[in-house]
């Protein structure tokens, strides 16, 4: 589906400032949408003009039933078929009427709303929903219009979207939240139910009408900052362990704050959830920095013990193998303990890695290992086995690749990395002598490859390949997540 942007550079011709204007509309015309219990369409004329508009965006309201079962985006209209449309952009002012929707034939009222933006009319917004014969509507339902009525005029002189605008997240109120309208004094005109629940759980309970916010006992509300200002304003207020996020939108008229259109939604159990995540978070972190240190205590006395034996012993050597293992481990937690994110990035793993397999180097000049390209983020059941895997491979490089290394150039291993959408191709590469021929990693007795073997082939659901290329090559193919196994064979 095409964004609004691409809509006004594919089909229309709108300069960049007028695309801003317009984004900043849609943006935040659910407000708008639901004030007035009906369906919202914003039309542009199209770059061959002749009366030809195009559809660039498109409101349903969740405060009532939908006009417009189908997506409007992209279709074009003429003058013949949206008369009403065409008529209030050539006048460049309000028009009402009825006309039939498709495909149902159905006959509906609309009103077109022009679009200023420095007093050009700049596109057409419309406001669509069913006819309503024989029902008298309700005072919720008529405060809702009456405000929607005069945005609707801010939108025709301009001043709607504000120029300047707060940007809004998800926790954001909507018009079914709760609201509340105030008049040019600030003062409480109508609280909806929804509203008025949010003033209770607050801890405010008569006396809402004809009275400010302040006078209310809400000092930090952003209504003075909005009527100041003459922009949107938004504040969290806290009482106790309620939590009610409120915004004021002012309510402009020939230049001068008239009211205001106070929206207010109860966020208590959504903060709850968050304390509660945080301290999940905390608990997590802590676990893996014990972790951490339990493994990097079993470090060290696996090295203490290796070190009261003679060396040169398997023993010993078992020991310190062991040893170098449980520190790969413990490298991937000293990782989690710092965030608490899933995901960590396994590039911050390489270089202790490297360290510890640089460490082995017992050839007479000493054996440098480098790595290039970016493992991205994976997750710490995937961390935890890739980590022992490589420094295996790292180990096993550093003491056996140079036993009979033919040359006098210098020691090499270079891990490369390659990342493509959910798989991570993995190559340690050494200089050395290469495999042996008809070397296989399914029939060796090595200790460290049998490792790797099990770590990728049950753990990490992922492929092993063996070859020479200037020295010996591994290849390590993984999904980074499970669900991924079956796109091995893209890399």
């Amino acid at each position: 589906m095409a964004t609004l942007a691409e809509l006004l550079r594919d089909r229309a011709v709108v300069p960049d400032p007028v695309v801003e204007h317009l984004q900043r509309l849609v943006g935040s015309w659910g407000i708008l949408s639901d004030l007035s219990f009906s369906d919202l369409l914003l039309f542009v004329p199209t770059a061959s003009g002749a009366g030809q508009f195009v559809v660039v965006g498109q409101m349903r309201p969740t405060t009532g039933q939908t006009l417009h079962l189908e997506d409007l985006l992209g279709r074009e209209v003429d003058d013949s078929e949206r008369p009403l449309l065409a008529r209030a952009w050539a006048l460049g002012s309000v028009v009402e009427g009825e006309m039939p929707v498709a495909p149902r034939a159905e006959r509906s009222r609309v009103v077109c709303i022009p679009v200023r933006f420095n007093g050009e009319v700049v596109a057409v917004m419309t406001r669509e929903a069913p006819l309503v014969v024989g029902r008298r509507p309700g005072e919720l339902e008529r405060v809702y219009v009456s405000v929607f009525d005069r945005i609707a005029r801010m939108v025709t002189a301009g001043n709607f979207p504000f120029p300047v605008d707060e940007l809004l997240s998800s926790e954001a109120p909507r018009v079914g939240d709760g609201v509340m309208t105030l008049d040019a004094a600030s003062r409480v005109e109508y609280a909806s139910p929804n509203a008025a629940n949010a003033m209770h759980r607050l801890g405010i309970y008569r006396g809402i009408l004809g009275a400010s916010l302040e006078e209310l006992g809400l000092e930090h509300s952003p209504v003075p900052i909005a009527f100041r200002d003459q922009v949107p304003s938004s504040e969290e207020l806290e009482l106790g362990d309620v939590a009610v996020f409120i915004r004021c939108i002012p309510l402009l008229d020939q230049g001068k704050v008239s009211g205001a259109l106070v929206l207010l939604r109860d966020v208590t159990d959504i903060r709850r959830r968050d304390r509660l995540l945080l301290g999940k978070d905390v608990a997590i972190k802590e676990v893996h920095h014990r972790v951490k240190n339990n493994l990097q205590t079993i470090s060290s006395l696996l090295r203490l013990q290796a070190r009261r034996l003679p060396k040169g012993e398997e023993a010993r050597h078992a020991l310190e193998e062991a040893e170098r293992r449980v520190r790969s481990i413990a490298v991937v937690h000293e990782i989690l303990s710092r965030d608490t994110a899933d995901q960590i990035d396994f590039n911050d793993i390489l270089p202790a890695l490297v360290r510890m397999a640089e460490d082995l180097s017992n050839t007479p000049s000493p054996v440098r290992v480098t790595w290039s390209g970016e493992a991205g983020e994976v997750g710490a059941q995937v961390a935890t086995p890739l980590a022992v895997a490589l420094n295996e491979l790292l180990q096993n490089a550093v003491e056996h690749a140079f036993v009979l290394h033919p040359d006098d150039s210098e020691p090499k291993v270079q891990v490369e990395f390659l990342r493509r959408g959910a798989v991570l191709a993995v190559r340690v590469r050494d200089n050395g002598a290469g495999w042996p021929p008809s070397f296989s990693i399914d029939a060796t007795t090595s200790l460290g490859l049998s490792i790797v073997r099990g770590l990728v082939n049950s753990q990490l659901g992922g492929k092993i390949r063996l070859y020479n290329q200037g020295g010996a090559v591994v290849e390590l193919v993984i999904p980074v997540k499970s669900s991924d196994r079956e796109d091995l064979g893209r890399i």
